[in-house]
Parts: structure tokens; C-alpha cells; sequence
């Protein structure tokens, strides 16, 4: 199956030049010159992930993002001249998933959609299905997660965090290993971004946060009592 991938930037050479690289890596292509325009492209297709930028006329990319996470979690790479830490921790905290820093390479651009496009499609060998920790039930074949029975909805990066917890139990992950876990060595932002990740997490599975332990001075782990 070829993945839709939405380029929502109002630079046309931008557009065209992530465009021809997406294309030869085998994805169809949709694009929108402006916020307004991107959300109805993505209301009326089935699109896999979002590359989005953020200084737009019409609607910024901080708009968008906040209102496309309404109606869906589909993963977001946000592109900014800003480099500052605080506006990349904006971004996480409205649920991006990937951060990059213009000027950039379409190549570079390009490397990221596929590592992000595998990480949260496709199966791997050691997947978690059809477990349940303590209450919390997760299948990665199927990108779902419950709580007691009840579904709960993670954006992609929320999701991996919880996956990479559960198969990582019992042992204490500093938020550096965490960080290098998920966002990878290149990433340059701030630590805080995986304290962001696990409160929004832990907000998300309720009365069973408490899974998710902070070590003082050492960082977090994922503890269980009972497991089926």
C-alpha cells in the first residue's frame, strides 16, 4: 500500500521540492498552500501523516495542529524557521511528533517521514499484542490501547512511549535513554520534551498512571503488578 502523505506549507518551491522527493520514495502526494485549505484536504482523505509548516498566512501551523488534533492523531512533522526550545515544546505539547528546523534538506525531510511512517505502521518482530498490564491492554499490531476495557486515544509518539515502557518493565529509563529511544541521537531539543510525552500520557491512562513511576534523580519506570 503507498502512504498519503499531506504537505500543508505556503512556500510553492517547498512544496514541490518535498513533493519530488516523497514521490520517489513511493508515496502519494497531497498538498495545500495554507492552514484552511490543509484541514479540508485532510478532512475529505485518508492521509497517514502530515508534514506542516508553521509561519502561514490564512491559519498558522500552531492552528492547524490544535485543530486537527480533534479529529485525529495521524502523525505531524512540524517545519519552523524558529529554533527555540519553548516553540518545540509547544509542539509536543500539541502533539508533534517530529521537529525540524528550516533551512532544511527535502532529503532530510524525506529520511524522517520514512523512519516515522515505519515506527507507527508497521509491525515489528518483538510487537505487544493482547496483553494486559494491570489494566491497561495494548495491541501494537493494531495501534490500540484500553483502559479497563475502554479505549483510549494516543497520538502516535503517546503511543510509542507507552510501548517502549511496557517493553522496558521493571527497568529504570533515564530521559536521556528515552529520549534517544524515540526521538533519536540527532534530536537536539530539550529533555523536557519526554517529562511533556509522560504527563500527557499519564493523563491519558487516568486511574492508571500510576504505572508510570518517577525515580527520583534516575528518571521513570514502568512497574506492574499483575500481568495476563
Amino acid at each position: 500500500m503507498k502512504e498519503t502523505i499531506l504537505i500543508i506549507d505556503d512556500e510553492e518551491r517547498m512544496r514541490r521540492l518535498i513533493e519530488i522527493y516523497l514521490e520517489n520514495d513511493g508515496y502519494n502526494v497531497l498538498k495545500a498552500e495554507n492552514g484552511v485549505e490543509g484541514i479540508r484536504v485532510l478532512r475529505n482523505n485518508y492521509v497517514h501523516l502530515v508534514i506542516l509548516d508553521v509561519m502561514m498566512p490564512v491559519m498558522d501551523g500552531w492552528s492547524v495542529l490544535n485543530e486537527m488534533r480533534k479529529f485525529t492523531e495521524i502523525p505531524v512533522i512540524m517545519l519552523t524557521a524558529k529554533s527555540e526550545d519553548e516553540d518545540k515544546l509547544l509542539g509536543f505539547e500539541f502533539g508533534t511528533d517530529i521537529y525540524l528546523t528550516k533551512p532544511i534538506s527535502p532529503k532530510i525531510i524525506s529520511a524522517n517521514v520514512k523512519a516515522l511512517i515505519k515506527r507507527t505502521y508497521y509491525i515489528q518482530n518483538d510487537d505487544i499484542k493482547g496483553n494486559d498490564f494491570d489494566g491497561v491492554w495494548i495491541d501494537e499490531e493494531r495501534h490500540e490501547a484500553k483502559v479497563d476495557g475502554d479505549e483510549i486515544y494516543l497520538s502516535p509518539k503517546e503511543f510509542d512511549l507507552l510501548v517502549y515502557f511496557i517493553k522496558n518493565k521493571g527497568i529504570v529509563l533515564s530521559r536521556e535513554k528515552i529520549l534517544d529511544s524515540l526521538w533519536g541521537f540527532d534530536y537536539y531539543g530539550d529533555l523536557r520534551t519526554v517529562d511533556t510525552q509522560i504527563k500527557r500520557l499519564r493523563e491519558k491512562l487516568g486511574e492508571k498512571a500510576y504505572l508510570i513511576s518517577t525515580i527520583r534523580g534516575k528518571g521513570y519506570k514502568f512497574e506492574v503488578k499483575n500481568e495476563s
